[in-house]
């Protein structure tokens, strides 16, 4: 059985202090960092950042912040979760990648997605009605940049390149690169056809229901004759040391943060009972750190994936409860879902 990798997603939500009250973007940034070094101490294997231009989140460069994280830590896997590559410049991402992963000792890598926020192609002068063609164009030309020599390359988005090499180089040579897939076919098989790593992004209902995309990526895969690697996946959830305990910090501050969305996406207001019935045959991994490692195990074996990451943070959640849910994840949880998803294995026969 191979090595099971497990992280903690961000997109750096504001969170409430003590008394209630909403941080600064700056204190909001600089809490994600300290979360990371916990991270890193407890040995999570990724700290992955995601990207958003939008007020209730502080961090729209990930990484900036991973940079800084890469100063303080020692060991942890510094990530994208995901960098929107269709508003952004692929040779840029690469460089500005690279230079993590100099910084890092070889610690950078990048989760490559489509965005399900569009605020980003305005911000930055590209047309949705271009919305697929910028990723395809943009994945084509970064994956040939992942080989590290001169590149050749034209489409209809972007200028042209002639032998243009690209600076700085990483320190393994190739920079790890996943794609995040939301449930589109076609996305899986674009990811299979490029021979690059998949996660999924599932982020409500049975997590059961993505089986036939993990399916449809290997027979992909092996069609195309290109690498068929370990799947991964995120999810939300929250940890704390009690299931009511959990539930109670984190509904009504996800409710809030869940129904502004959704008033934009034409979404009706969340109810009490559609939340509780997501922790319990759904996609949200909330309770005490035996009900979260017990749910994820069992999303693990039934999808046959290799990564889990723990979106840790769906709203306001206070600092304090954050920084416990980091530890409970790294010291309780981890540990307790590589011993249940190795004893399934083993009766199994695996």
């Amino acid at each position: 059985m191979p090595d099971l990798i497990f992280g903690l997603d961000t997109f750096g939500d504001v969170p409430e202090d003590d008394t209630g009250k909403l941080v600064t973007y700056p204190a909001a940034i600089r809490q994600v960092v300290e979360e990371a070094v916990l991270a890193d101490e407890l040995g999570v294997d990724v700290i992955a950042l995601g990207e958003h231009h939008r007020p209730e989140y502080a961090i729209s460069t990930p990484e900036t912040v991973l940079a800084a994280i890469a100063a303080r830590t020692s060991r942890i896997r510094l990530s994208s979760g995901v960098t929107v590559l269709s508003s952004d410049d692929p040779v840029r991402v690469f460089q500005r990648f690279a230079t993590v992963d100099g910084i890092s000792g070889g610690r950078a890598e990048l989760i490559l997605g489509r965005g399900s926020f569009t605020e980003s192609f305005p911000l930055f002068g590209y047309d949705l009605a271009d919305y697929d063609r910028l990723f395809e164009e943009k994945l084509d030309l970064f994956v040939r940049l992942l080989d590290e020599q001169p590149v050749s390359w034209s489409g209809d988005l972007r200028a042209p390149l002639d032998q243009a090499d690209v600076f700085p180089k990483s320190e393994s040579g190739r920079l790890p690169t996943w794609v995040g897939v939301g449930g589109s076919p076609q996305s899986v098989i674009r990811t299979a056809r490029y021979g690059l790593p998949m996660v999924l992004a599932i982020i409500g209902g049975p997590p059961s229901r993505f089986a036939s995309y993990v399916e449809l990526y290997r027979r992909a895969a092996e069609q195309f004759g290109t690498p068929a690697h370990g799947v991964g996946m995120h999810s939300p959830g929250f940890i704390a040391d009690t299931d009511d305990e959990a539930k109670e910090v984190f509904w009504p501050r996800y409710r809030v943060i869940h129904d502004r969305i959704g008033a934009q996406r034409g979404w009706p207001p969340l109810r009490r009972d559609q939340y509780e019935e997501e922790i319990a045959y759904g996609s949200l991994y909330i309770g005490s750190p035996a009900t979260v490692a017990t749910k994820i195990a069992r999303t693990i074996t039934t999808l046959g994936v290799e990564r889990f990451d723990l979106i840790y943070t769906a709203g306001s959640q206070p600092i304090s409860a954050r920084l416990r849910a980091v530890e409970l994840y790294g010291t309780e949880v981890i540990p307790r879902v590589r011993e249940l998803v190795a004893d399934r294995a083993v009766k199994a026969g695996v």
